[in-house]
């Protein structure tokens, strides 16, 4: 151990009063050996310099011992960061704010350490991005973020650096943005080289405020405005140093009639990161003034367009159909969307614009232009045709525009092929709903009218036989009306409201049915294709209606293909599977994105044309001649397809064909249907044999003669009443019945409403309910569940008795 050592471990002031001991008796020492004042001396010498060296060797290993056991002094650094233009803040590994001053504390408060702060979105994650460039390369920054909330309007730069023996801290500066007035900026650079560059390109500037004084100009706007670049015009009226003459055209005022005529543009001088929109009617503007035929560029135009180009490119992008044109009338450009809102994509835009109207408007549309190019700025609409949609009338907007040399007015025209499209579609429907709900009224009259002739024809082939004179007539009379009624249900189909009996079943099979019966129908110049595809979803819908959708869809094509010539022709018919992504794709709001089995039936025909093509499905609408079609073919399809959940859509071109497409929608059973097709059957009785009581309940005179006939002859006690109200007051009077035979319509009290009040009087009591109406439709009307049946009208006299024997039967159990 040498000396220095010795010196470093004096620690204690007893280990320093030892040494000061052993000092002093060293030196006695040495004077008892020597008896000389100069080795004393010497020796002496020798110990301070020894001390002096351990002294300063022990010294910092005692400061950096001493600095390893006291904790941070956070008051000190507290005091170091208290800025009053910036707020501080420092955060450990874990993200805990360990220390901030008062500026960050006034400002976002202490419960929350960046970078999560009542900041926007965006702010927060640039300033998140800011941390961790702070973490892995030691510093890192986000030069703007905004608050939200309590900081709403608050817009700061942040900064952040790593520090700390062991990096273990990062250090937050946010300093707030001052607003930039963004004027006094500009001025000076118009009094300097900003300035002097513009005025070579021919170009005078001007800042003027929105009461129309100048706040400041160049050089030279003065030397084109007074003739003197040194004139100071601040505090000017603008308008005062220029001219506009009867065309709208602007020169200077000094120039006189002389004056060649000046582009001008302006730009509100606002700061664009300003959060909030900025109000330009209190905000200046800078104006740029130039001769026509100069460009921003310095370029020459002598068509005096100048503005067009700038124009054209700012407008060319814009969805908004918008078009400019001059004082005389003639297109200066048109952006796409424009000529496609006019029907016109390909070609260019046209010499004029009256060009893409009809002949009747060209005069209207011309004065129009002819009036805002020449009057006082301003705007309007005028509704014109185009030439490719002379049907639709659309609106055309037109402005007046000033400062733009020869461009005078612009015109706008909205896309509207999309919107007349579903007006179209909307005035079908509900055309159609209200044709619907015609036809399945005078369905309802129309049934009544042939009960009555049914019926009595078949009270009169009772007294005829075979052979009679009168026989054949009256068989005649019933056939014709048995093609009636066959009309009615046709109506019934269109309206929605005839009865259906739907079933679970593949389309394939239902047109493999029919297909011997089409070959029959079409002939043998018509070939026949069918093709299926595969893995189809089974549909739920009557096989019966849907075996009528595809005859008369199949006759239809056949008469089609005919007309065109005696050379033949080809019907496809086919089944085709459509996927949800399938309907997706094909972009229809129509029809529900679901799973459908489509049926397309396709001929070779001669088309429909187009102005019939929306009317093929409205009753009684027929191109054929007269006494070869009633209009009920395709209404009745329509009727069906409707009536079963499903979608019809014609697709034609006029002499090569047309394509009907069928969707309907594929059925996946319930668990109830599931465990319905488990469960057996229970049959319902055939007959009756045992006679009864009958109330019988019809407001028609001439119907409630042939069912009471009818019934009184198959063996039934009959009591009858005219309406609702009387029937139900003989119930009410006593009177005990084994059914109720009742019509639905009724005028005062109908027929449900009596059902429901003889029931609480006699609630096992049968009803057998006769309509014109659908009897899926009736149901839904009539609340009353059980012990009620349907007989559909027109009705013969062996179809009542068969019906009121059934239910008898079913009532009383045999």
């Amino acid at each position: 151990m040498n000396g220095a050592d010795s010196l470093v471990r004096v620690r204690s002031p007893l280990d320093q009063v030892a040494v000061a001991l052993g000092g002093v008796a060293s030196l006695a020492l040495v004077w008892l050996a020597t008896g000389q004042i100069a080795a004393v001396a010497g020796f002496a010498a020798g110990l301070a310099a020894l001390g002096a060296i351990a002294f300063t060797i022990a010294r910092p290993r005692h400061a950096a011992a001493a600095s390893e056991t006291i904790l941070p002094d956070w008051s000190v650094t507290v005091a170091a960061i208290d800025r009053d233009d910036a707020a501080i803040a420092i955060t450990d590994r874990a993200g805990r704010l360990v220390c901030a001053n008062d500026l960050y504390e006034r400002w976002f408060g202490i419960a929350q350490a960046p970078p999560r702060l009542a900041l926007d979105n965006a702010s927060l994650e640039r300033l998140a991005k800011a941390g961790r460039s702070g973490w892995r390369d030691g510093k890192g920054k986000a030069d703007l973020i905004e608050g939200t909330g309590e900081t709403a309007g608050g817009r700061w730069s942040a900064q952040v650096v790593r520090a700390g023996r062991g990096d273990d801290y990062l250090v937050w500066t946010i300093a707030a943005i001052a607003g930039t007035d963004l004027v006094a900026d500009l001025v000076p650079h118009l009094d300097g080289k900003l300035g002097r560059a513009l005025s070579q390109a021919g170009i005078a500037a001007a800042i003027v405020d929105p009461d129309g004084k100048i706040r400041a100009h160049s050089a030279g706007f003065a030397q084109r405005a007074t003739g003197d670049g040194a004139a100071l015009l601040t505090g000017t009226d603008f308008t005062a140093l220029l001219r506009q003459d009867e065309q709208d055209r602007l020169s200077w005022a000094r120039d006189g009639l002389r004056g060649a005529p000046l582009t001008m543009y302006y730009l509100p001088v606002a700061d664009p990161d300003m959060a909030v929109e900025p109000d330009y009617n209190t905000t200046p503007s800078l104006i740029l003034l130039a001769d026509n035929g100069t460009g921003l560029g310095g370029g020459s135009s002598g068509d005096g367009t100048a503005a067009v180009p700038h124009l054209e490119a700012l407008i060319g992008p814009l969805p908004l159909g918008l078009a400019m044109v001059d004082r005389d009338g003639r297109m200066l450009f048109a952006n796409p969307a424009f000529m496609r809102a006019a029907g016109r994509e390909a070609g260019g835009p046209p010499t004029y614009p009256t060009d893409l109207v009809v002949q009747e408007d060209k005069g209207p549309l011309s004065d129009a232009i002819r009036r805002f190019a020449q009057g006082p700025a301003s705007s309007g609409d005028i509704a014109v045709r185009l030439k490719g949609m002379a049907e639709e009338p659309v609106s055309l907007s037109l402005a007046g525009v000033r400062g733009l040399g020869d461009a005078a007015v612009l015109l706008g025209l909205t896309d509207s092929t999309e919107e007349t499209r579903l007006k179209r579609q909307v005035a079908q429907a509900t055309k159609m709903q209200a044709v619907g709900q015609l036809a399945g009224g005078v369905a309802h009259d129309f049934n009544n009218v042939l009960t009555a002739i049914l019926g009595t024809c078949d009270f009169m082939l009772l007294r005829h036989t075979p052979g009679d004179s009168d026989y054949d007539d009256i068989q005649q009379i019933r056939a014709n009306s048995n093609r009636a009624a066959s009309l009615t249900r046709q109506l019934l189909a269109f309206s929605r409201q005839q009865t259906l009996r739907p079933e679970v079943l593949q389309l394939p099979d239902v047109v493999s049915d029919v297909s011997h019966l089409l070959k029959r129908l079409i002939g043998e110049k018509i070939k026949l294709v069918v093709t299926h595809d595969r893995d189809l979803g089974a549909v739920r819908a009557d096989p019966t209606q849907l075996e009528q959708v595809i005859v008369n869809l199949a006759v239809n094509a056949r008469d089609a293909i005919l007309t065109k010539g005696d050379s033949g022709g080809r019907l496809t018919i086919a089944t085709r599977r459509f996927t949800a992504a399938d309907v997706r794709a094909m972009r229809t709001a129509i029809m529900p994105q679901v799973d459908y089995t489509a049926l397309v039936v396709e001929d070779t025909g001669t088309g429909i044309p187009a102005d019939h093509l929306g009317k093929i499905f409205e009753p009684f609408f027929t191109t054929k001649d007269t006494g070869k079609g009633t209009g009920l073919g395709l209404s009745t399809v329509y009727g069906i397809v409707k009536q079963s959940g499903g979608f019809i859509f014609a697709d034609s071109e006029h002499g090569k064909g047309t394509r009907f497409t069928v969707y309907l929608p594929v059925h996946y059973p319930s668990a109830e249907e599931v465990a319905a097709q488990i469960a057996v059957p229970v049959a319902e009785q055939a007959g009756w044999s045992g006679g009864g009581r009958i109330l019988l309940v019809e407001d028609e005179d001439m119907v409630r003669a042939v069912a009471e006939r009818a019934l009184t002859r198959a063996g039934y006690t009959v009591t009858t009443a005219s309406d609702g109200d009387e029937g139900l007051e003989i119930v009410e009077g006593g009177a005990e019945f084994d059914l109720i035979v009742s019509d639905v319509v009724m005028p005062a009290m109908d027929g449900p409403t009596m059902a429901r009040e003889v029931r609480k009087l006699r609630p096992d009591l049968p009803v057998l309910f006769m309509s014109g109406y659908a009897e899926e439709q009736l149901r839904k009307q009539i609340d009353i569940a059980d012990g009620v049946h349907f007989l559909p009208k027109p009705f013969s006299v062996q179809q009542i008795g068969d019906k009121v024997g059934a239910v008898l039967a079913a009532s009383k159990g045999g």
